[in-house]
């Protein structure tokens, strides 16, 4: 008797997708954008395409289907381009093509993603990286790609960009130091004791980041819920130009992902002579939820 076998699921196309489209090639990149001029300083998205010029001798012209141009004078830093290319520049492919890129970072635990998002600053990367020392590899630092097509099924897209942390952070954390990001930035790129994880992952759960005297896991509900997700991070912008969203369609559109991601408020110390405490509570409260 013959067996019937499911059909294996296809992988999801994300990751290729973005990572086609985000092909570089050299050459000189525009001056404006739909009619506007674009100086030294400015960043636009308009349309299918994307226009970065930097202050430090960089410019980063993305059209969909046709990958980015990058152009470097002759003095930038040349470790700045992957900052400027993993950054704004990859967050703007990401939502032409109809991705959200989250301002948060995010482990792995039983096949989920748990996500920590907060201000810049507010400890997202370190307290990713440490977990890893409790069995939860990372998933990605600092921007989350989120497929948004299912609200019910949020899935979240693998990191592009290397983890980055200051010295004080690898010591904390146990990640192993590489190389310094850039001459004007105190971080190394590093790699988490946990590893890292390169898979599509349903959203578990979004956790932001807050200081306290103590350690507290608190349930956000309501309209919370909402303002937590009206994200006014440079990314949230770009996807909503890039959706073309008024109020109503921006609004709709996060009512949708607050109705089923659930999201706390994680309050801990920033002290360091308690963060082994802190990181073990977090990492025990993640695996009992």
């Amino acid at each position: 008797m013959a067996v019937m076998m499911e059909p294996a699921t296809p992988p999801h196309p994300g990751p290729g997708l973005l990572a086609h489209e985000a092909q570089v090639r050299y050459g000189t990149v525009p001056r404006e954008l739909g009619g506007q001029a674009m100086p030294p300083g400015s960043i636009g998205l308009h349309a299918d395409s994307f226009l970065l010029q930097t202050n430090t001798g960089y410019g980063f012209f993305y059209r969909k289907g046709e990958g980015v141009v990058i152009e470097r004078d002759s003095g930038a830093d040349p470790a700045e381009e992957v900052l400027w290319l993993n950054g704004s520049t990859y967050a703007a492919i990401a939502a032409i093509n109809g991705f959200l890129p989250f301002h948060a970072s995010a482990v792995v635990w039983n096949g989920r993603a748990y996500a920590f998002s907060g201000p810049s600053g507010a400890g997202k990367s370190t307290l990713s990286a440490a977990l890893g020392r409790h069995g939860l590899p990372l998933l990605c630092d600092d921007t989350l790609v989120l497929d948004i097509a299912d609200p019910a099924r949020v899935q979240c897209l693998p990191g592009h960009k290397r983890l980055k942390l200051t010295p004080q952070a690898i010591a904390l954390t146990g990640s192993t130091a590489q190389e310094r990001v850039a001459a004007i930035i105190d971080k190394h790129y590093a790699e988490p004791p946990g590893g890292i994880i390169r898979q599509v992952l349903p959203l578990a759960r979004l956790c932001f980041l807050e200081d306290g005297p103590e350690i507290a896991f608190t349930p956000i509900g309501g309209g919370e819920r909402i303002a937590r997700l009206n994200d006014d991070h440079y990314t949230a912008e770009l996807f909503a130009q890039a959706r073309d969203e008024d109020f109503a369609a921006r609004f709709a559109r996060i009512a949708a992902i607050a109705g089923h991601v659930p999201m706390t408020r994680l309050v801990r110390p920033r002290d360091p002579a308690r963060f082994d405490e802190v990181t073990a509570r977090v990492a025990a409260w993640i695996k009992e939820n």
